[in-house]
This record gives C-alpha cells, structure tokens and sequence, in this order.
C-alpha cells in the first residue's frame, strides 16, 4: 500500500505543477517476474517515475511507453518476454523466466473515475477494497483499463451497466470473500478480454507500547514499510513527536487507558515494550480481550510465562487461540542483538504472520515465491 500512497502523493505534485502524468500497472505475469499483478508506477511527462514495475530492468523502456501513452492519451499494453535471452526489444538480458503484462494509462484529470482517483478511494478508510482493470493481451486492441472499485459494499468507476458489469461484480464479491486475487478471461470475443481483480489491504497499523530508545529503529523500519505507526508510553518525557518524527501519532497514556485512544481492526498489530512489567501486562490484560491478531512482547520467554502465569491467578483464561496470537519472545531467529537488528526480526515476523507465510529461507520452498 506504500507504493499507491506515494503515487498519489506524486500525482498530488504533479497536478500542482501542471505535468501530465501516466500509470503503469503490472496486470498479468507468466512465469517468473522481480513484481507481481499489481505493482504500479506513476510516470510525468518530463520523466519522473514513483514506485516501480520491476527490479529496475524495464523502466527504462517503460518510460517512453509511459511517454508515448502520454503524448496519443490512449490506454496502451506492452509484453516483455524475460525468458528471450537475447532480448532485442530490451536490450538487456533479464533471465527472469517469465513474461510481463504492462498497462499504461494516462490519466485525465477530469475524469471522475480516473485510475488514480479509484486509488485514492480505496485510501479514504481504512478496509479493504478490490480494484479492477480491463486488458487485452493483444496489444493493438483497445485497452480499457481500470474501471471499477468495491470497498465498504459499494461500487465506483466507469464500467457500464450490463451483463459483464455484472459478471465482474460477481467476481469482485467473491475476491473479496475469499482474499485472493485473479486473473480472468471474460467473454469468447476475439482479441480476448481479461480483467484483473485485485486485492487491496490497508497498511499495517503498528502500535508501539514503549518509547525507549529501542523502539526508534522499530519506527523507522515500519516507516520505510509504509506502515501507520503509532507510540505510546506513560512517560511524557519519552513519548514526544521529536523523538519519533516517523510514527504517525505518540500517545503519552496509563496502560488501561490505551485502547481508549487507538483503533483496533484486523490489520492492527502491537508490540509491548516498555520495559516496564506492570504496564505490559496491564495492556496484554486488555488486548486479550480484543480480536487483535499479532501481539508481541519483548524479553525472554519466561518473562511472558509469569505474565500468563499472573493472569491465570486473576481468573483470566487464556485459550490456546490467544496463545497462538501472542509471539513473545517477539521476533524470528534471525541472531538479533542491536536495536536495530531487533527491529527487522520483529517486522519480519508481523509481516510473515500477517501474509500468513512461515519465514522460511525462500531456497527451502517447493513452490513459486509469490502468489497473485
């Protein structure tokens, strides 16, 4: 989501500055690629680029496709064949394996379903939404592009009303339902119509209970993630927006009162680390007693022992469901020893958690690294 919400910030720019901008969409793969289905860029006429389409090897050439769709305002589709050594089209050897479908859409701003504006919809709350974009892999065909939004039981956008309208819509419900995205053939018309129905999550709300000095890398880390972070602690002296510029908010607050002031939804993760006994285990208290998915704790295992131990003695059950959310102590095995290296283990395993994936070194997979 960090990637759409610099590309709006880039459009924002170039709006002020008069610049006609593109959108490059990453909409179908075959095989191997460095970015999957829904990877985008934002290109300006005069070539700047935010985000990216690939590891760096087709950008290059995407920019003048940008520019051309641009100059002609026409949706236009671009295949790169990486599995061509030779690559002539390219001109580099990209040993990728695999065959990428790029979309190229020039925005006008005075559309009022423009693919930027539909992403700035899926941005207005926080709850998940599923995007569609029209393509023919044929790309002399016309390419009608992104067309359609669903978040908060409503639907938005350009496609008109008629039996694929609700086909796709169809669709849409059952991505949605399922939380997979897909890449479908619809209708027997020649050159073929096919739509990929994405996925889109919020970003990842972190909140931080602790502002010692350990948890200013954590907040950097989750920053450069495009993670909303948030700090709290009982100590004002501590918990200040000079000492963490990169969370988005810094709650000075008593530990029953923290769930107070912070919203909890199913992408809202904490971390406790306070350094302070009490406080942790007050807030774990609370936190058990919410549907929060990932709940870490600093400090040796035995330290959260004595805290399940505590609470069991209090008449608190703690089931083997709460058990599992609870990861203390916090982080993968990664050899941490700074604050800093801390802070990547503990990302590491939030994101694993969270895409519901092992951590496992990628050599060891039988299968192929992403899914759609």
């Amino acid at each position: 989501m960090k990637e759409i919400e610099d590309i709006i910030r880039a459009y924002k720019a170039s709006r002020q500055s008069g610049k006609k901008v593109a959108l490059a969409t990453v909409v179908h793969v075959e095989g191997s690629s460095y970015r999957r289905p829904g990877a985008r860029m934002l290109v300006t006429e005069d070539g700047e680029m935010t985000g990216a389409i690939s590891g760096g090897c087709l950008e290059g050439d995407a920019l003048r496709r940008a520019l051309l769709a641009i100059i002609q305002q026409q949706n236009k589709l671009v295949t790169y064949d990486t599995t061509d050594e030779d690559d002539a089209k390219i001109g580099v050897q990209l040993g990728c394996n695999g065959i990428v479908h790029i979309l190229f859409e020039p925005i006008d701003p005075d559309a009022p379903h423009n693919a930027i504006r539909l992403l700035e919809q899926v941005l207005e709350k926080r709850e998940d939404a599923v995007l569609v974009t029209l393509f023919r892999l044929n790309q002399a065909a016309q390419q009608p592009g992104t067309c359609l939004r669903y978040s908060g039981n409503t639907f938005s956008g350009s496609l008109e009303d008629g039996e694929l309208k609700t086909t796709i819509m169809n669709d849409v419900l059952e991505v949605f339902s399922t939380r997979q995205g897909i890449v479908k053939q619809y209708g027997e018309e020649k050159p073929a119509l096919h739509g990929f129905v994405e996925l889109l999550k919020p970003p990842v709300s972190l909140i931080i209970a602790g502002a010692g000095n350990d948890a200013m890398p954590l907040v950097e880390i989750a920053r450069i993630q495009g993670w909303h972070t948030t700090v709290v602690d009982g100590r004002p002296l501590y918990a200040t927006p000079a000492r963490f510029p990169g969370a988005g908010r810094v709650i000075v607050s008593k530990a029953k009162e923290v769930l107070d002031k912070v919203t909890i939804d199913e992408r809202t993760v904490f971390v406790l680390m306070t350094h302070n006994y009490n406080y942790d285990l007050a807030l774990l208290e609370l936190l058990l007693q919410k549907e929060v998915t990932y709940i870490g704790t600093l400090g040796p295992k035995t330290k959260l022992e004595r805290m399940l131990d505590e609470l069991a003695a209090k008449g608190i059950t703690v089931s083997e469901e709460d058990r599992a959310r609870i990861h203390g102590p916090v982080g993968l095995d990664i050899g941490a020893e700074t604050a800093e290296e801390i802070a990547l283990s503990v990302t590491a395993e939030i994101k694993s958690v969270l895409s519901e994936r092992t951590g496992i070194p990628l050599r060891d997979k039988s299968g192929p690294i992403h899914t759609l």
